[in-house]
């Protein structure tokens, strides 16, 4: 039975991967453009806890809220599980399913830019664990980084730098691409038989860009390897940008900043990038990561309406 429950996981996952390729060359041979439904819209956790301490809520009542507001989906934020029995884990997944929402994606972290062995394993490690748990609570999709030099004070400072920080005394960038690739073709095993597709975000580090982004994506060739596009870590470029990774996308995070940005803010132009992404043929969740200082209350609920209007535009 378990065989049997990978095997099918498994070809879901891999039919996620393969839609918007079939989609594209159905519509090639027919020779018009297929049909793309509205994408659904869903939340991140984060977009509720963040890192405030006045508001982290429990991802419980993050999808209590999500199922409040009309979203469609959640997508959780790993380091907000209060607990990772299976117990905790079936409970989330129950919750969603009263509500009608899916659990979308499992957004985590991890770092594989470090020239010690011993500290890529450990996030080889914690990635491997990560899978496990999204395939326990039914989440088709894992959101993964680079990692980073950090060679930076904190976080406010990479911030203040736009994402930029000196690499390590001694080393490369191709030292660095080499880490990530090796690090996270050593984790493809385990996604696929989970049926989980790991997503590389456009994130800080060596994934800053959409050529590094792209670099890795296209070293290791697997269908178990995609892209999650984040719209708003892209600070030079913005649109140029996400067009040369939105082919591999399984996953669109999108940034919203009202009342003014935690770090910064930018004017993301959404009924462009709900164009762009349907140029190819993207029909995955949107997830809402809102990144503003406006009081969730208010802002979600208004991110919402913003996400559902460009998203469900027609061509």
């Amino acid at each position: 039975m378990k065989l049997l429950r990978r095997q099918f996981l498994a070809g879901t996952a891999a039919g996620i991967v393969g839609l918007n390729t079939v989609r594209a060359a159905t519509a090639a041979s027919e020779g018009e453009p297929a049909p793309v439904r509205p994408n659904r819209i869903a939340v991140s956790t984060y977009s509720y806890w963040r890192y405030d301490a006045a508001s982290k809520l429990s991802i419980e009542q993050c999808i209590d809220l999500a199922a409040e507001a009309g979203f469609d989906g959640v997508e959780i934020l790993h380091v907000q599980m209060e607990s990772e029995t299976n117990r905790y884990l079936q409970s989330l997944k129950r919750r969603a399913l009263v509500h009608g929402l899916d659990l979308c994606g499992f957004s985590t972290h991890q770092s594989f830019v470090s020239p010690d062995p011993a500290v890529r394993q450990r996030n080889v490690d914690h990635t491997l664990h990560c899978i496990e748990l999204a395939y326990a609570m039914g989440i088709p999709t894992v959101r993964v980084n680079t990692g980073r030099w950090g060679t930076s004070k904190d976080f406010d400072e990479l911030m203040k730098n736009r994402g930029i920080e000196p690499r390590l005394d001694g080393y490369s960038d191709d030292d660095g691409f080499g880490w990530v690739i090796d690090g996270l073709q050593r984790c493809l095993r385990r996604a696929e038989e989970c049926g989980v597709v790991l997503g590389l975000e456009n994130h800080w580090g060596l994934g800053r860009t959409a050529a590094g982004v792209m670099r890795i994506v296209n070293a290791i060739d697997s269908p178990w390897l995609q892209v999650t596009l984040d719209t708003g870590n892209f600070l030079e470029d913005a649109y140029e940008q996400m067009d040369q990774i939105a082919a591999r996308a399984v996953l669109v995070q999108a940034k919203t900043y009202f009342g003014g940005g935690t770090w910064y803010t930018l004017d993301l132009d959404y009924a462009r990038i709900a164009r762009l992404l349907r140029k190819h043929r993207y029909g995955g969740y949107v997830s809402l990561e809102y990144e503003g200082c406006e009081d969730h209350r208010t802002a979600i609920p208004r991110s919402l309406a913003l996400l559902r209007e460009a998203f469900s535009a027609e061509e």
